[in-house]
């Protein structure tokens, strides 16, 4: 059984495990925390201030990968970006949905 499915514009889409799994990577990768490994980010925690403690550049950076991995485009409105970078969980439900890679 194949860990892929795909949206209508016949894009691969992972699994949610699988998508969160791919961000935490990605989040480690472009960040350089290399202390840190997939299994030590939690999905529901917060990425920013108490959680993993990301900055506003770091936002800018991650949000850059994301859009050259998945094609998804951050908002302009900072409401929207802070619910959907507030946990691994809602940026891959973020990127599930409106992803074009």
């Amino acid at each position: 059984m194949s860990s892929n499915t795909f949206t209508d514009g016949g894009y691969p889409m992972s699994h949610p495990e699988d998508l969160r799994l791919e961000i935490k990577r990605a989040l480690i990768e472009v960040l350089m925390l290399e202390d840190l490994t997939p299994e030590d980010i939690e999905d529901d925690a917060p990425l920013f201030n108490e959680g993993l403690g990301l900055d506003s550049i770091d936002a800018l950076d991650l949000g850059l990968a994301l859009e050259e991995r998945y094609g998804v485009k951050g908002s302009d409105d900072a409401a929207d970006n802070k619910e959907r970078f507030g946990s691994i969980r809602n940026l891959a439900a973020f990127v599930a949905e409106h992803r074009t890679k």
